[in-house]
């Protein structure tokens, strides 16, 4: 078992930043991958950002060059930093941990992030 747990979201306003925490803790073998979905009001989940234990990084093209994600290896901990936020970035935003040779996957309990004026 791999018990997820956020924190970091809120409110704020277009072109503000935040930094979202995931904090991970249990059965987490030295490969694996930590990954920030989202998901909007009446759409799908998508993928926001993710980072595997290697160091590799990939973004969806709607947040490159806005949110950085990075790993704490040793704290096994992803964060999500979010620069110049706009409104359609406002959803609940959940963390997800795979270990890399097992197929179960785990969910953290999501955060709202909410852009507005």
């Amino acid at each position: 078992q791999v018990q997820l747990v956020e924190s970091g979201g809120g409110l704020v306003q277009p072109g503000g930043s935040l930094r979202l925490s995931c904090a991970a803790s249990g059965r987490i073998f030295s490969m694996n991958v930590m990954e920030w979905y989202r998901q909007a009001p009446g759409k799908q989940r998508e993928l926001v950002a993710t980072a595997t234990s290697s160091g590799t990084t990939n973004y969806a093209d709607s947040v490159k060059g806005r949110f950085t994600i990075s790993r704490d290896n040793a704290k096994n901990t992803v964060y999500l930093q979010m620069n110049s936020l706009k409104p359609e970035d406002t959803a609940v935003y959940y963390c997800r941990f795979k270990n890399i040779l097992y197929t179960r996957e785990y969910w953290g309990q999501g955060t709202q992030v909410t852009v507005s004026s």
